[in-house]
């Protein structure tokens, strides 16, 4: 596996070798610092954990700050299991980690929708919209009448939509620009303009 944090900046057009107009996204490649490394002898299992955007002078309390020994403390760390690239404690790693692989795979928070009800959040289809109907974007019958006489779990009503983690599978790199740590993604990746992702090497491709 072979993946790393960025910011997704949004969404513009280019044009690829064909002449075609593609739509991208554009996400920057924050300096991800080594901050620890995983080994099977001592965890069990192989792992890297990287971190971005580091904590100003004085703002980590003193067990947070004891996760990094030879970085400074950082505001946000992740764990990647089997990173394949090689790494020690301190280096920093950017887009040129991307450059020869085609497609990756980039997960985010999705946008947050607020209370949302039926026909958005799960697209049901509706009552009639004819003069008297009295049922155009209700949710119907949810429950039984006699026998079990309740609402079973997991059915579909209004509720909270979206900020949910998403993953969006096997994106077309466009191009990989290391000079401005850029990468450019075919289509649309899950959050909002500024928010965290993590872009990583495709794994069905």
């Amino acid at each position: 596996m072979l993946g790393l944090m960025a910011r997704k900046l949004g969404m513009t057009q280019v044009f690829d070798e064909t002449g075609s107009l593609v739509p991208v996204t554009v996400v920057r490649i924050e300096p991800n610092v080594v901050v620890a490394q995983k080994t099977e002898e001592k965890d069990g299992y192989k792992a890297t954990i990287l971190g971005v955007d580091e904590l100003k002078k004085g703002r980590a309390s003193k067990p947070y700050a004891g996760q990094f020994q030879e970085v400074a403390p950082l505001k946000i760390i992740r764990e990647f299991r089997d990173f394949e690239r090689e790494a020690v404690l301190g280096d920093k790693l950017g887009s040129e980690v991307f450059e020869g692989i085609r497609y990756v795979d980039v997960t985010g928070i999705s946008k947050g929708k607020g209370f949302q009800g039926v026909v958005r959040r799960w697209g049901f289809g509706g009552g009639r919209k004819t003069h008297g109907s009295k049922f155009h974007r209700e949710p119907g019958s949810t429950g039984q009448n006699t026998y079990p006489h309740k609402t079973f779990k997991n059915r579909k009503m209004p509720g909270r939509m979206g900020r949910e983690r998403v993953t969006a599978l096997s994106l077309r790199v466009v191009k990989v620009d290391t000079e401005k740590h850029l990468i450019l993604i075919r289509g649309a990746v899950p959050g909002v303009n500024k928010g965290l992702v993590v872009v990583r090497a495709a794994v069905k491709k």
